[in-house]
């Protein structure tokens, strides 16, 4: 992961119902030069197929019992 690179954020702990939706457009609007920085409740497992499918590269990390931060970017 480039740490110099420009990250957005998409905090989903309060989206009512499903947040794929929200991440999706996130990652549709993400530029190569950008990284999204995605912050859930819980780990999303269900997602690294996705993001691993559409050439992303992530990496995971718990900062609280009830708060994941996942870095995304373009490989």
């Amino acid at each position: 992961m480039h740490t110099d690179e420009p990250t957005r954020v998409l905090d989903v702990r309060d989206v009512d119902g499903e947040p794929f939706g929200h991440i999706d457009d996130a990652l549709a609007e993400l530029s190569d030069s950008e990284r999204l920085l995605l912050v859930n409740a819980f780990e999303p497992v269900p997602l690294y197929d996705v993001l691993e499918r559409r050439g992303f590269d992530y990496g995971t990390e718990q900062v609280a019992p009830d708060e994941w931060h996942v870095t995304i970017e373009a490989v």
